[in-house]
């Protein structure tokens, strides 16, 4: 847009620049076709013998010429000759010129005054005579004033100097208060007979008015004296002419800032007509076209110069500049808006997607509904994740999620990676669940172990345990890994009797159903071991192993023998909170172990321990031992 408008700039002031041009030449093309139509008409007079005879001689042979010289061009005010006796001619076309009409009250009908001075001395007298368009005599009027000598005007003696066309003017002229010239030349034959032409200049200044280049142009003329006689505003031209009386020379004293800066560039040296001009006013730039008349003695060199405000041609330019950038403004601000809300529409999308696969990477596997986007790259990134959770969640149900969960949580996922660390394990086991399972359908034994794990597992991940692995009707679970618990013993304690309080009422449940009662059976053991995430790259398990896994797998089965239904380690005993009731055992020898193992069995905890079942309701308390 920038450039188009510098384009736009340049273009329009080259083509004021060429109109300028065109119109000063037009202007000169006038004043010079105005200057040579009185030079032709007072050439051809000059050439009439009838002239050469002073009047009353030869009056309708006169009249009839200078009529038809008249009519001719509306620019010429009047012609006359001028006699070395004193005596003149002087005609006028009052059709054209309402100033002479008024002037002399000139009777109706008349179209053509001419007027004489005949005689010498005492008897010179001074006549009008009125003339119809056929050149009839229509009315005479005497005069008492003949006291005009043409040979005391200036046009009279010039030519009588020069002998030959001279120019005299510009001036105001008298009878008719408009601005003209008057051209003079000798008759051919009598060099002391000179015949004269007024021609009038204010056409000019409604040229230069009529054909202004722009609304704020302004037109002048200047003569040789750099003086100047035309300008192309009425108001300013009547100053003009109010100023310049009849052969006056004093300079125009106008209020026009443009005409200032004009006529000093016309006073500098370095001016050369011809040249487009640049300058200011007012802080307003301006360009000029200036142009002579040329050099001959008769023109004398005057100067026509035409000015105009460059904001006059870039002001388009400058508009359209406005309205585009406008337009590319509106267009911005309403790609704006609509990127806004396309950003925001993509943002809001994006962060349902966010949240989404958030909750996909904590395993919260819960469908959030189908997002619908108008983006389809949106959509396609919904489904996929919609695809994820779905393949997720499937393989969730094969394996302990929660401990999925903390195992990414803490980092820990990297097979390898193992470590010592005291942890707590818990073991369970059904008691007589072959038997159970021998009695009962797959389908009645699946629905029943569901309903037993899916208790199991609330009540162990409540407690802050992870169920390391199902083995077949058994449980192993852990604490204090992967996630650090510094109460890992109270909570499995606690976890423990909750587990034993919450099977009781499931049992009393199936019991009323008509189901199989699961008396479960429970060991635990607390110690140091290997934890962490071990396997083959393709396929890795995040389990404890060592002794202290073993002991609690051996204290479950020692359940047999007491005919308890908790057993825990003397290690448990001790770091458990006394809130805690504990029976002591004595030594028990486990399988496949040569030491013997100190039995503790947990009985209960007092109410600072309180524990409660998976429903919530309060579990016996067993107080003493």
């Amino acid at each position: 847009m920038w450039l188009t408008y510098q384009q736009g700039t340049r273009t329009a002031l080259d083509a004021a620049a060429q109109q300028m041009r065109l119109l000063s030449a037009h202007a000169i093309e006038r004043y010079r076709s105005t200057f040579g139509t009185g030079y032709s008409a007072i050439a051809l007079t000059s050439a009439n013998e009838a002239f050469l005879r002073e009047p009353p001689a030869d009056m309708e042979v006169k009249v009839g010429f200078l009529s038809t010289a008249l009519s001719a061009s509306p620019d010429i005010d009047g012609m006359y000759v001028g006699y070395p006796s004193g005596a003149f001619v002087h005609a006028v076309n009052i059709s054209n010129s309402p100033a002479w009409k008024k002037a002399l009250s000139a009777p109706q009908g008349a179209v053509l005054a001419a007027r004489t001075i005949e005689g010498v001395g005492p008897s010179r007298q001074s006549k009008w005579r009125f003339y119809d368009a056929n050149e009839t005599l229509i009315s005479e009027r005497v005069l008492g004033d003949a006291s005009y000598d043409p040979r005391t005007r200036p046009w009279y003696k010039a030519a009588s100097r020069s002998g030959g066309p001279a120019a005299v003017g510009p001036y105001v002229m008298a009878t008719t208060g408009v601005l003209g010239l008057t051209i003079a030349m000798p008759m051919e034959r009598d060099q002391k007979i000179v015949v004269g032409a007024d021609v009038v200049l204010e056409t000019i200044s409604r040229l230069l008015s009529r054909e202004a280049v722009s609304a704020h142009s302004v037109g002048y003329v200047f003569d040789d004296r750099k003086r100047l006689i035309v300008h192309s505003d009425a108001a300013k031209m009547a100053r003009v002419l109010a100023s310049l009386e009849p052969g006056d020379s004093t300079d125009v004293k106008i209020d026009d800032p443009v005409l200032d800066a004009v006529q000093k560039i016309l006073e500098s040296p370095s001016y050369r007509a011809g040249e487009a001009l640049h300058f200011t006013v007012g802080g307003e730039p301006y360009l000029a076209e200036m142009a002579t008349t040329g050099n001959s003695e008769l023109l004398k060199g005057n100067t026509v110069v035409i000015a105009a405000p460059v904001s006059d041609f870039t002001k388009p330019s400058i508009d359209l500049l406005r309205k585009a950038l406008a337009i590319a403004g509106a267009l911005l601000a309403i790609g704006i808006i609509l990127s806004v809300l396309v950003a925001r529409l993509v943002s809001r999308s994006l962060s349902v997607l966010t949240s989404d696969a958030e909750q996909i990477g904590n395993l919260d596997l819960r469908d959030q509904g189908k997002l619908h986007s108008h983006v389809a790259e949106i959509n396609t990134l919904a489904s996929a994740l919609s695809a994820a959770r779905r393949a997720i969640g499937t393989f969730a149900l094969y394996m302990p999620r929660e401990l999925v969960r903390r195992i990414v949580a803490s980092g820990q996922a990297v097979a390898g990676s193992a470590v010592r660390q005291e942890i707590t394990v818990l073991f369970t086991d059904i008691r007589d669940f072959t038997t159970i399972s021998e009695s009962r359908t797959p389908e009645e034994v699946v629905a029943l172990l569901s309903t037993y794990f899916e208790l199991m597992n609330g009540i162990v991940e409540r407690h802050g345990g992870v169920i390391v692995q199902y083995l077949g009707d058994s449980i192993y679970a852990m604490w204090n890994a992967p996630d650090p618990d510094p109460d890992h013993v109270d909570n499995a304690c606690r976890c423990t009797l909750t587990l034993k309080a919450g099977i009781d009422a499931l049992n009393e449940g199936n019991r009323m159903a008509g189901l199989p009662q699961l008396i479960t059976r429970f060991g635990l053991h607390t110690g140091v071991a290997v934890v962490g995430s071990v396997g083959a790259m393709s396929r890795r398990q995040y389990t404890a192993m060592g002794d202290t896994v073993n002991v609690a797998s051996r204290l479950e089965g020692l359940n047999k023998e007491f005919g308890t239904s908790i057993l825990a380690s003397r290690a448990v005993r001790e770091r458990a909170d006394r809130g805690f009731c504990f029976r002591p055992l004595g030594l028990a020898q486990a399988k496949g172990r040569h030491e013997q193992i100190d039995v503790f069995e947990l009985i209960g905890a007092t109410s600072a321990s309180e524990v409660t079942t998976g429903t919530g309701a309060s579990a016996q308390h067993v107080l003493g031992w």
